[in-house]
């Protein structure tokens, strides 16, 4: 598969959560590959984006890896228990990102359901819920707050073009990707109406 660099990600950013969707996200851990296909993201631009954590430029312990410049990852952790993976985007200073919402296992679900489960059964319902969540897809793939800042381009966290082979072109058809407001931002204001939530319409 080949790897994405730099240049992806210093783009717009909806542009960018838009493109995203039918790529490889790939983690590297423990010498094993964990990787998921990207069927669900959102933008966040920090310059206009009352949702978005850096709004206005506001530059945090929190948020300084959105400020890094695009390829890097922004991980986050929410009602103290749960993170989120986001993919900065745009020209370093410029706090921007998409936020990484759901996956469909490509490599390593077994892996990936002990993070999730442990020794639990692993019902129907369990699998299909896998990774449809930005904090099931943090857990399953053991990514935290250590990893805050990792460069998307080394070899713990990056991101690949879906492998021809097995059905996943590099690029995703417009006829295919639907898009709608964010989800969890009711105090956003005028931005929680921003139609920057973007699912892969054949994954659900």
């Amino acid at each position: 598969m080949s790897r994405i660099s730099y240049p992806f990600y210093d783009r717009d950013t909806v542009q960018v959560a838009r493109e995203l969707l039918g790529k490889i996200l790939v983690r590297r851990l423990d010498g094993v590959l964990l990787a998921g296909r990207i069927v669900e993201t959102e933008a966040y631009i920090g310059r206009c984006d009352k949702a978005c954590h850096a709004y206005g430029g506001r530059r945090t312990a929190r948020t300084a890896s959105m400020f890094l410049g695009p390829g890097h990852a922004y991980i986050y952790q929410i009602y103290g228990t749960h993170h989120c993976l986001d993919l900065v985007t745009e020209p370093e200073g410029e706090p921007a990102c998409v936020l990484i919402r759901a996956l469909r296992p490509v490599l390593g679900e077994e892996a990936m359901r002990r993070a999730r489960y442990g020794d639990r059964p692993v019902t129907a319902d369990r699998l299909r819920h896998l990774l449809d969540g930005p904090g099931k897809v943090c857990q399953a793939l053991s990514l935290g707050r250590a990893q805050d800042g990792l460069d998307l381009t080394g070899d713990e966290l990056y991101v690949c073009d879906g492998p021809e082979d097995l059905g996943m072109p590099p690029s995703v058809s417009s006829e295919k990707i639907r898009s709608g407001p964010r989800i969890g931002i009711g105090y956003a204001e005028e931005a929680r109406w921003y139609p920057w939530r973007f699912l892969l319409e054949e994954e659900g």
